[in-house]
């Protein structure tokens, strides 16, 4: 049996615990049946943001008119889009491989990991000409990560279908596909798709899409995503059926006392985007100590141990924030005290969050409805993009900036919808996470004239105490 002072079950962000340990001279060993990286690299959000930034680039294109610009969009080669992106983030997978590869700290075993005892684990190897290989590690990183979501639905088994793992490469553009599924997997996909001309369906159990989000964003996806998809928001689907022209889908009412009729879709292909589950079914964590919630999540503690000493766990598994910054974030918090026992503790007060729809959606904190329900005392302000006069030269009209505040001042939330909403939720961050974590922070420091920023600046600056405002608002230009 090969032993070693740290061992990682899972070549994603985890990983990077074990290439610290190995930089410290301390044998690691990282165990990943699949392309290193994690599902980000090649299966997640990489590839699917660059087949985003084409729909955008056609988007362009086709708004050119309204800014005075002739252009007429011609041949899409969806081929070429799918397989250089495959190209590029296969590439990155490989690199990291063969940086594993030159450590003498670290030894890579490529293949399927499951406990045998708390410390040890046997692992499969993807060859299937070699021999089932015992390892032991005095430390143990849980980060297999996640999979899509397979819903029960009626006949499902009888139909050829896509998750979000499938849709990212395909050879070619289906004509029509049925989307279930209302979260952000399927928004972003259902923009894409439709955005470069699929005739998309969108079928989502709540009243409206991405509807974890605050009310107001929701309402916005929404109301853009039917530019681009037949939307059925407040639907299921209850089942499906293989037809000559592809797949039939009967989806009914998610509310059962509403009475609405069971309505009928067809497409060439159905695209399932219901959700992501944990991999911990891969584990046989019943050979261990580490104990799962209802939902297979592994139960950790602040430090993220689990309830197995020396047994740590991060990333999908948790269950916590399920995105691939939140995974490094936590990455750092499992290294520093694996490491040097350094007792940090997560804090996700503060942990943003996008969805790269058109317009992108980015947030951090709580919800106005989350407040709420809390019965938390607060104050709100809304501005639109256009107040800040680039937004009114982007005609970002469907963009805001929302700003949720204690009556003292303290962010309790923010929300931007609207162009690079994903990179201005930052500065948010940054002052809801090392600041006084209050609105002034945003409000005081100067922000760049013309800039996006500026519609930042003035929601919060609605907020602020200060007795003078430059605050821009151009909102009522062009109305």
């Amino acid at each position: 049996m090969d032993e070693y002072d740290i061992v990682v079950v899972g070549g994603g962000s985890g990983s990077q615990v074990a290439t610290a340990a190995a930089e410290r001279g301390l044998e690691a060993a990282v165990i990943e049946r699949g392309p290193l990286g994690g599902a980000c690299i090649t299966r997640g959000c990489i590839p699917s943001k660059a087949l985003i930034h084409r729909a955008d680039v056609v988007e362009e294109v086709r708004r050119a008119p309204e800014f005075g610009i002739a252009a007429e969009l011609g041949d899409v080669d969806y081929g070429e889009i799918t397989s250089s992106i495959h190209d590029t983030v296969y590439e990155k997978a490989e690199n990291q491989e063969s940086s594993f590869e030159e450590s003498e700290s670290l030894t890579l075993y490529r293949g399927e990991g499951r406990f045998v005892d708390e410390r040890t684990l046997e692992v499969e190897p993807n060859d299937r000409d070699a021999d089932n290989v015992e390892i032991r590690g005095e430390t143990v990183v849980l980060a297999v990560g996640g999979r899509p979501m397979i819903p029960p639905i009626d006949s499902l088994e009888d139909v050829d279908f896509l998750t979000s793992d499938d849709a990212l490469f395909l050879d070619d553009q289906p004509d029509s596909l049925a989307i279930v599924g209302g979260g952000y997997i399927g928004a972003e996909l259902g923009y894409f798709f439709g955005a470069l001309g699929t005739d998309v369906t969108m079928i989502g159990r709540s009243e409206t899409l991405v509807p974890r989000e605050d009310d107001d964003v929701s309402e916005v996806v929404t109301n853009s995503l039917e530019r681009y998809c037949d939307v059925y928001a407040g639907y299921e689907a209850a089942s499906v059926e293989e037809r000559d022209t592809g797949v039939g889908v009967t989806a009914e009412s998610s509310d059962n006392e509403a009475g609405d009729d069971a309505i009928d879709l067809e497409a060439a292909a159905l695209l399932l985007a219901t959700g992501r589950r944990p991999n911990t079914d891969t584990l046989n964590l019943g050979a261990t100590g580490v104990e799962t919630d209802d939902d297979d999540y592994v139960e950790v503690d602040d430090r993220l141990e689990t309830t197995c000493d020396d047994v740590w766990a991060l990333g999908d598994i948790v269950g916590e924030q399920p995105f691939k910054h939140a995974a490094d974030y936590e990455t750092r918090i499992v290294t520093a005290n694996v490491l040097d026992d350094a007792g940090r503790e997560v804090d996700y007060h503060a942990m943003p969050h996008a969805i790269f729809t058109s317009p992108q959606v980015a947030s951090v904190g709580r919800t106005e409805e989350a407040l709420e329900e809390a019965g938390t005392e607060y104050e709100s302000a809304t501005v639109p993009f256009d107040a800040a006069p680039l937004g009114m030269i982007l005609e970002a009209d469907d963009g805001f900036v929302k700003v949720l505040a204690s009556p003292d001042g303290e962010i309790l939330g923010c929300h931007i919808v609207g162009p690079q909403a994903s990179t201005l939720i930052q500065e948010v961050v940054v002052a809801m996470d090392s600041g006084s974590g209050t609105v002034d922070d945003v409000a005081d420091p100067v922000h760049v004239h013309p800039a996006l920023s500026e519609a930042v600046y003035a929601a919060f600056d609605e907020l602020s105490s200060s007795a003078y405002s430059t605050a821009p608002n151009w909102s009522d230009v062009g109305r």
